[in-house]
């Protein structure tokens, strides 16, 4: 019986369909190209909600959602330990809530303490059936190997100083911003400075290629994001370019393109896509009349909600539980009426409630209409709320892909808000520290604009895009599963 292919899944974040079309076709991406020529390629992948990094990475390397991974955004409320989680919206933010306080957030709880303990991710998996895993820096790198901080890297006393003291459990073979290194490979990337961090992955992946050190790899690509965050998603043909470098080298490693993806099977795909920004707003700002719970607040006692922008999404936290069924239904009311804000939602009674200038609707799971997915869901109320087509015992939405199912796992996370908001294309809440994206792009809503991404596989997967009406991130972990024959 021959062995699987190893198994190489590149994230590429915030990468753009459009965008990577007119970076192949005028040549910007050969890489890029010739998987696209030798695999299947799916423009409209959806992502989840939010449609931010954290939330969508745990689901690329779990396959779940925000209602099993737990990781419910970027900036969230704690209510066991009474506290913000802040995983880096911005330096200004992370200022805020101090930035060690962040930085241990970001790096060791967001994977040890705050990603869900009942399953595992598609390390851990992987490693117990004795393959070899690896990973460049990614949020989400979970596995069954310890690694103390590196004491190679020139920049190992800058990490010190920052508190990178400890031990983590991930891949076999682990590479995170010159803090963890499972083994030498002369490869440094500014302690994942932007910018930085593509070609660090690069120089890691063709060490990794050339030393047959892995049978699956996920090779993070970040900078995309970050470029367009700064001038737009019609700007990603340069970054783009700069990803496509870096597969290039991994390929290269392997005797070029054709001859790895003979041996190699290969995915490509976004974690979401981003939305040009004209406006901000301020989600604090939109409920100053509450008595909100500050970043460093004094008498934290006294505050009646906590509040949580997440780019184009955000959430509200009722603090006081006995009046948690009251106020919840009020702030979204609220909410809607705010210049910027596409629709709130919550629960009540066992259903999602989703409110906005266009009406009210109401849906829960178990009902006659099938979604594009094949869960079922009862629907009440005005169906143009999400752009809902609902006909012959099915329901589909153009403006809102997997509407039903993103929403719900979103509102039955446990470390979620009491309500979520979502922004209007072009528009953005400011994070804790002022920032926003205006003249760039940004992500995190329901809407498609944020949410359709690229999905492109080649030696694996299905022969045709079209045997799913509708693709998710979170059908990547259980293809690679089922590439290498491991049960769940």
């Amino acid at each position: 019986m021959s062995r699987p292919a190893k198994v190489v899944l590149a994230v590429i974040d915030a990468l753009d369909p459009q965008a990577l079309q007119r970076a192949v076709a005028d040549g910007r991406a050969p890489a890029l190209g010739a998987i696209m020529d030798r695999g299947v390629y799916v423009d409209d992948c959806v992502s989840t909600f939010p449609s931010i990094t954290p939330v969508a990475a745990s689901a690329i390397a779990t396959g779940l959602g925000p209602g099993e991974s737990l990781i419910p955004s970027m900036n969230w409320y704690h209510r066991g330990e009474e506290r913000y989680v802040e995983y880096g919206s911005s330096f200004p933010a992370t200022r805020a809530f101090g930035v060690f306080r962040s930085l241990m957030d970001t790096v060791y709880n967001m994977n040890h303490a705050h990603l869900t303990q009942e399953r595992r991710t598609v390390f851990e998996h992987l490693d117990d059936a004795g393959l070899r895993t690896a990973c460049t820096t990614y949020l989400i790198y979970r596995g069954r190997h310890r690694h103390e901080p590196s004491t190679d890297s020139p920049y190992s006393r800058l990490a010190e100083a920052a508190q990178f003291r400890h031990a983590v459990w991930g891949a076999r073979e682990l590479f995170y911003a010159d803090i963890f290194d499972s083994q030498g490979t002369g490869c440094f990337s500014t302690l994942g400075m932007p910018g930085q961090r593509d070609r660090h992955a690069g120089c890691v992946g063709a060490h990794l290629v050339e030393n047959d050190l892995f049978d699956f790899l996920l090779f993070s690509l970040p900078d995309n994001d970050t470029y367009s965050h700064r001038v737009g998603p019609t700007e990603q043909p340069h970054s783009i370019a700069e990803a496509d470098r870096a597969l290039d080298r991994l390929m290269h490693a392997g005797g070029g393109p054709e001859a790895f993806l003979d041996d190699h099977a290969v995915i490509v795909m976004s974690d979401h896509s981003q939305n040009p920004i004209d406006a901000s707003m301020s989600l604090a700002g939109a409920l100053e009349h509450r008595r909100i719970l500050l970043p460093s607040d004094q008498a934290p006692e006294e505050a009646e909600i906590a509040v949580c922008p997440g780019a184009r999404s955000g959430q509200v936290y009722v603090l006081d539980e006995g009046r948690r069924a009251e106020l919840t239904p009020d702030i979204g009311e609220e909410l809607v009426d705010v210049e910027g804000v596409d629709f709130a939602a919550w629960r009540e009674n066992g259903q999602g409630v989703v409110r906005s200038r266009r009406g009210e609707l109401r849906f829960a799971p178990g009902g006659e209409f099938e979604d594009a997915r094949g869960a079922r869901w009862s629907v009440e109320g005005e169906d143009a709320v999400l752009d809902l087509t609902i006909a012959v015992g099915g329901v589909r939405s153009e403006d809102y892909p997997h509407a039903l199912g993103r929403l719900w796992s979103a509102l039955t996370c446990p470390r979620a808000g009491d309500v979520l908001v979502s922004a209007e294309p072009g528009h953005e809440f400011a994070d804790w520290g002022g920032h926003d994206h205006v003249g760039g792009g940004s992500h995190g809503s329901l809407h498609r604009c944020d949410s359709l991404g690229v999905l492109l596989m080649s030696g694996i997967g299905p022969e045709r895009g079209n045997e799913r009406e509708r693709w998710s991130i979170e059908d990547v972990t259980p293809m690679v599963l089922e590439h290498f024959g491991v049960q769940t």
